[in-house]
């Protein structure tokens, strides 16, 4: 009678080619691919033989070990997530060892910071003798973190990081703020115009062409693309992050932020407040339109507005019928949305910066217009912000997955409401209305994320 080898839902196991005696696994046999926390994500060597570099922190409650490591790549490969993201990961295979028996599988490479294990085992590393019983933690040995007491566990050097600032308006405030803040921490900053790239895509090692000549990797990329180049300037973004670059802010997350349809819906399914919206195809369907958004007035927003243009207030029903009726003939998409009359013409913006609220102000819309954008002749004042209001912008930027974010709001009778999460937000007015220098945390949040490598212990990087 054949004996089965017993997993439970998590277990200890040690990858002894990757320099690393112990790591705690979830085991998730809903999970095809396997799954090991890398990053500083960095491909070398050559096209016939690719390799790649990347740090881990096998325990994630101590920051400060890190581990170098190195394999050969077997493939790229596109993974799903649980959440429904798609990203391409570098492949390796490496011996697995959980007990007494060591066996090869193939894993992935992928940015598990946030995540509670560090190595996510899927099925196609069980093996045909291998049952799970999902009530058991570690039905294998034990190990430990201990296992690393003998590697040097120091903080991580500083070093200075190639940035590559991605926009079409060099000389704009929020860029030249953004090149001081990095300079003046030591680091690179190469502008580089979004519509100007072009790409080669295949093959292990992905490029980026400007002028003729090949991109090099970058550390990290800041976007600041323009609402009239997204889709191109997404494709551009998610080339460089296919080379194993930091983005501030993924192409995925910028284009969920950008469609203002997907934004609501991935904000309603969080329950986060926001004004009621509604949307539909059919011209037929405009008097109910108008009646689901809470009745005149209401607003008619075009789904690619930027900077309050696009964005109109009807007073009446009548009037928000013939609106709907002229968007609709000239084949724009728009939202009908529920008109918050106590905001007053104003609204709260909340800038969010890797998880946090940094600054707020709150802009108030020139006289007798009801949009309180500043590119509108709106003004801005510094505000605090209540707890709520603060978990809620942070949320906000959470589900649609940035990691820097404008975040605005109305102040309702019912509590903040959402009225859009802005990927690119501009730094003028909330840096002089606040005294803040945003722009310098927004750099030092990318130093947080593109760590540095970790040494060999004879002192090779």
């Amino acid at each position: 009678m054949d004996t089965q080898f017993l997993l439970g839902w998590e277990e200890w196991l040690s990858l002894p080619e990757l320099g690393l005696p112990a790591v705690l696994a979830k085991v998730d046999t809903g999970a095809r691919t396997s799954a090991l926390h890398a990053a500083e994500i960095e491909p070398f060597g050559a096209a016939d033989n690719p390799q790649v570099r990347f740090l881990l922190h096998p325990n994630p409650d101590d920051p400060n070990l890190e581990i170098t490591c190195s394999a050969k790549v077997v493939d790229r490969r596109q993974v799903t997530s649980s959440n429904g993201e798609v990203e391409l990961r570098y492949v390796i295979e490496t011996p697995l060892q959980i007990g007494g028996r060591v066996w090869p599988i193939q894993v992935t490479l992928t940015n598990r910071e946030t995540m509670a294990y560090r190595m996510l085992l899927g099925r196609t590393a069980i093996q045909d003798d291998m049952v799970v019983n999902p009530n058991i933690s570690c039905a294998q040995p034990v190990l430990s973190y201990d296992a690393y007491k003998g590697l040097p566990r120091r903080r991580p050097v500083k070093r200075p990081l190639r940035l590559a600032l991605l926009t079409r308006e060099a000389g704009n405030y929020s860029s030249r703020r953004l090149i001081e803040a990095a300079q003046a921490r030591g680091h690179v900053v190469e502008v580089i115009n979004t519509t100007r790239c072009y790409m080669k895509i295949g093959g292990v090692s992905p490029e980026i062409h400007l002028d003729g000549k090949v991109l090099p990797r970058f550390d990290a990329v800041i976007p600041r693309i323009g609402a009239s180049v997204t889709g191109y300037g997404m494709a551009v973004l998610r080339q460089f992050e296919a080379t194993g670059a930091y983005c501030l802010n993924s192409a995925a997350a910028i284009g969920a932020s950008r469609d203002k349809l997907l934004a609501h819906q991935l904000l309603a399914r969080a329950n986060i407040r926001m004004p009621v919206t509604t949307f539909a195809n059919s011209p037929k369907d405009t008097k109910d339109l108008i009646e689901l958004a809470g009745k005149a007035p209401v607003v008619v927003k075009l789904l690619s507005s930027t900077q309050g243009k696009g964005v109109i207030l009807a007073e009446t029903r009548k009037a928000a019928e013939t609106l709907v009726d002229a968007f609709r003939g000239l084949d724009a998409n728009f939202l009908v949305q529920q008109f918050v009359k106590e905001a007053a013409g104003s609204d709260l913006r909340c800038f969010v910066v890797g998880n946090k609220v940094v600054g707020a102000i709150k802009r108030t819309g020139a006289e007798g217009d009801f949009r309180s954008n500043l590119h509108q002749g709106g003004t801005a004042k510094s505000v605090r912000t209540t707890k709520e209001e603060r978990e809620t912008a942070k949320r906000a930027a959470r589900e649609l997955g940035l990691s820097v974010a404008g975040v605005d709001m109305l102040q309702s009778a019912e509590g903040p409401k959402v009225l859009e999460v802005n990927s690119s937000p501009g730094l003028e007015g909330i840096e002089k209305a606040t005294g803040k220098d945003l722009a310098s945390l927004i750099i030092e949040h990318l130093e947080r994320q593109v760590r540095p490598l970790s040494r060999y212990r004879d002192g090779r990087a």
